[in-house]
């Protein structure tokens, strides 16, 4: 999977191109340029929990700022229902780890339903993933169930201080905290400590894709 994550698999439509003027800060150049999660220009009139009027502006910096953000949380959502999806398919899972996985990909697909309704036109495309044996195993996939949870919190948390408009950061909060819920109850399936730490880590996008990256293909 070495070819994994470049700017063609996941921009198919340009939009990260078309965002990497907007972005700000350091994260710009090393990430939209080499293999990014992320992108948009303008929101083009999506709608948030039906009615987004700080989006509705579309060229402001801040608006393609928050699309970039709300696209790389899209990838996200987009790798983990993939992954629960067929796991639940293929990986035969039983009692607790089945009734969890069920609702959990329920959510999964619901935050993707949500996060494409904001973004309209602007939604990036998903990507084809690659999890091996992960989603044909129960234990394999409790143990990348905590990796990818546990990065998906890491994610949005990294990204909340950059998101310059208030209905923009109440939506991400929303879908943190319920990943957060997601990652306790699959460490505690998995036998770890539901809450390892006081206060968790903050990932950059560049730290995220780290841990994703090897999961998207060609």
């Amino acid at each position: 999977m070495s070819d994994l994550m470049k700017l063609d698999v996941v921009d198919v439509d340009g939009a990260i191109r078309e965002a990497e003027e907007a972005v700000e800060g350091d994260t710009r150049a090393d990430l939209f340029r080499k293999a990014a999660i992320g992108g948009g220009a303008a929101l083009g009139g999506g709608l948030l929990l039906g009615g987004m009027p700080e989006f509705a502006a579309a060229g402001r910096p801040s608006v393609r700022q928050d699309t970039a953000i709300l696209n790389f949380a899209l990838t996200l959502e987009y790798l983990e229902a993939d992954f629960y999806q067929k796991a639940e398919r293929d990986a035969g899972l039983t009692g607790d780890v089945k009734t969890t996985t069920r609702v959990v990909t329920k959510h999964e697909f619901a935050h993707v339903r949500f996060l494409k309704r904001v973004l309209g036109a602007k939604a990036v495309k998903k990507p084809r993933f690659d999890f091996g044996d992960a989603t044909k195993d129960q234990a394999k996939f409790l143990k990348l169930a905590v990796v990818l949870e546990d990065t998906g919190v890491k994610a949005y948390s990294g990204q909340a201080p950059r998101i310059k408009q208030r209905v923009v950061l109440r939506a991400a909060a929303s879908i943190l905290s319920v990943e957060a819920r997601h990652a306790s109850r699959f460490r505690s399936l998995n036998n770890q400590l539901f809450a390892p730490r006081t206060f968790d880590d903050a990932d950059s996008m560049k730290q995220v894709l780290r841990a994703a990256g090897p999961f998207i293909k060609k």
